[in-house]
Formats: structure tokens, sequence, C-alpha cells
């Protein structure tokens, strides 16, 4: 009997480097000298190095500004160690930092000889977004169950002064001054209770009526009746994926996400400025229960070119009751998170003062 034919060399080289470049970390081989000889396109994005930039030159020369890293590569080339760390690299990319998680290991023949490193990194940025919304939908849920009990406490008396405020006004005369007063009673009343429902809307579960959206409908009605409302020199742009289906959601509740990030955007860049809304699909990200990245997801990015905010302002942005409004109840933006968590995606905020915000919305890309 004949023995199989052996897969020739070439075919095996490339069917190993498609592997390679088709893995989502990035992978970086090093040889004995320390010149880069294989960079996954992963190790491009993550670091913002083209392979043609590393390829054939030494690591320490094309990652010469990240010196943990090459501590990592020298070590383990001199020694022979694999080393991690996982919480103190951050790469330098644009002019924005990447936290990753980096990983060096020695890079051996079969005989075990020693040929040169292997360098694997995985971008953090994304699971630390994904860590910092669970614990915000954490902080909403141990929040809600105080104020569903609160909200009732509390409208109970509300109705009682309304009442008693109205009848207290039917009974004045006409011209009684007194009556000012009695219609500032009933306004703040009303103000307080529009405050609760709101609260009870953050806190109080209710069942998504789940169907076929088209996000870009939604978002194209909101624009049209924004750009009637703003009635000022406000410019408008819309930059939508035509590509994006149809999405499993609650049509109404995205519209009020959708429509309250745009209001906030128009109020943001005052009488004059640009708002923009961008829609694209984003593969980075993944909502499933073991935080893979299983499935693509629809980004949607409200813009605005109005004064941004600063850093204390950002920790705190999606807290109930925080707000940077002179008459805003700080509601909005954590009723806006609770949505988005129901839909199963991420809200994120990026700001720099006097260079605008965008907010981004993340869901889940099922049809």
């Amino acid at each position: 009997m004949s023995e199989p034919r052996s897969e020739p060399r070439d075919t095996a080289r490339i069917f190993y480097a498609n592997i390679i470049d088709s893995v989502g970390d990035g992978v970086l081989a090093l040889d004995a000298a320390g010149l880069v000889t294989l960079m996954n396109p992963a190790a491009e994005e993550i670091t913002g190095v083209s392979r043609r930039q590393a390829v054939g030159n030494p690591f320490a020369a094309v990652f010469r500004g990240e010196q943990l890293l090459t501590e990592m590569v020298e070590k383990t080339a001199t020694t022979g160690m694999t080393i991690s760390d996982h919480e103190n690299v951050v790469l330098k990319k644009a002019g924005h930092t990447t936290p990753v998680s980096a990983t060096t290991s020695p890079l051996l023949l079969e005989s075990g000889e020693r040929v040169g490193t292997i360098l694997v990194l995985r971008d953090l940025g994304n699971i630390r977004d994904l860590e910092r919304a669970v614990r915000q939908a954490d902080r909403l849920s141990a929040l809600g169950t105080l104020a569903v009990g609160l909200a009732h406490e509390i409208k109970n008396p509300l109705g009682g002064i309304k009442g008693a405020a109205q009848l207290l006004e039917q009974e004045l005369p006409e011209e009684s001054e007194l009556r000012d007063y009695t219609r500032v009673m009933i306004k703040e009343v009303r103000r307080v209770n529009r405050i609760v429902e709101e609260l009870l809307e953050l806190a109080s579960p209710r069942k998504l009526e789940l169907g076929r959206v088209n996000i870009h409908k939604i978002l194209g009605d909101i624009l049209v009746l924004q750009k009637r409302a703003a009635g000022r020199e406000i410019t408008f742009r819309q930059q939508f994926d035509p590509s994006i289906p149809p999405i499993l959601a609650d049509e109404a509740l995205l519209t009020q996400l959708f429509l309250n990030l745009i209001k906030n955007a128009v109020e943001a860049v005052g009488e004059l400025g640009t708002v923009q809304v961008a829609s694209r699909v984003v593969s980075d990200y993944s909502m499933s229960h073991n935080w893979e990245r299983r499935s693509r997801m629809v980004a949607v990015e409200v813009s605005d070119d109005g004064p941004g905010m600063v850093k204390e302002q950002l920790e705190h942005l999606f807290t109930p009751f925080f707000t940077t409004k002179a008459k805003g109840t700080g509601l909005g933006l954590a009723i806006c998170q609770k949505i988005v968590s129901e839909h199963r995606g991420m809200i994120k905020v990026d700001s720099d003062p006097g260079h605008g915000t965008t907010f981004t919305v993340m869901l889940p890309l099922i049809q």
C-alpha cells in the first residue's frame, strides 16, 4: 500500500498564513535577531503599524516608544520564558491610547531549538467598555428597586397637593393676586410629577415589543422633525450605511432613545453648529453571554460640534439626576442607557472640551 502524498510545502505555508491572518488577536513573529518576520492584520489594527513598516525591521526600532512591550520581547528572547501582562501595556496610536493584553512566547522548532519570539496582542478597550456597561447596569438595577417604592409614595401626596391647589384657585376671585401662587403650586407639582414618571420609567421593567425595525427610517424621521423645530442655523448631516438591514428591536423605544440623543445634540450646538448622525456595522463587539465576538453589531453615532464636556462630567453622565442643563432632570440619558441595555446593546460617549461630543449606540445585528 502506497504512502499518502504529502501536502506541497507552498500550499501548507499559505494555509497556515491564512489561519494567522484570520485570528482576531494581533500576532507578530520575530526571528532570533529580533527582526519582525510576520505580522497579521489584527496586529496592524491594534498597533497602528503597517506590515510594510514592520516586517524585516528590528522590533525594538519599530516599537521604540513601547518600552514595556520591548522589555517583554527582550526577556523572552533571552530566557525563553513565556511572559504575560494583562494590566499595564498601553499602546499609543494616532494620538489615542489603547489598553492591550500582551503575551510573549519563545518560537520553537520540533527539536526544541529556539529560533525567535511570538508576540500576541489583544485589544482590551472593547472589554473595558463592556465591563463599564455591566457596572452601570448593576447600579441602575439597584436604583430601580428604591425608585419604584419612592415614586409611588411621592405620587399620592402630590395628587392631594395638586387637588387642594386647584380647589383653592377656584375659591379665589379672578383678580386676586393669590391666584399667582396657586398657579405656581400647580405648575411645580406637574414638574415633580414628570420627574416621578421618568423615575418610574427608568425603574420599571417593560416587555419589549420586538419587530423588524428599519433604523434608518427612525433616524430620518427624527432628523426631519428636528430640522423643522430647530429654526436656527444648524446643519444636519447623515451618513447611513445602506447595507444595514432591518433589526429586531422595539420601534417605540428606539425612537425615544434616538430622539433624546439628537435633541441633546441640537441643544449642545446652540444657535449655530453641526449635528451629524451616522450608521455603520462593527464586528469588534458582541453581547453574547461569554463576551465572545460572535455577531456583528450596528453602531449609530450622534455627533455635535458643541462645547464638549470635561472628564468629570463624562464620568457621571449616565448617573440618574446628574445633568449639565439648567432645566434638565438628569434622567434622560439614564433612560437611554436602560433602553440600550434592554436591547442587549451598549452606549458610550466621547467628548473633548471645545471639540464636541459623540454618543455611540451599538445594537445587535439580529434580523
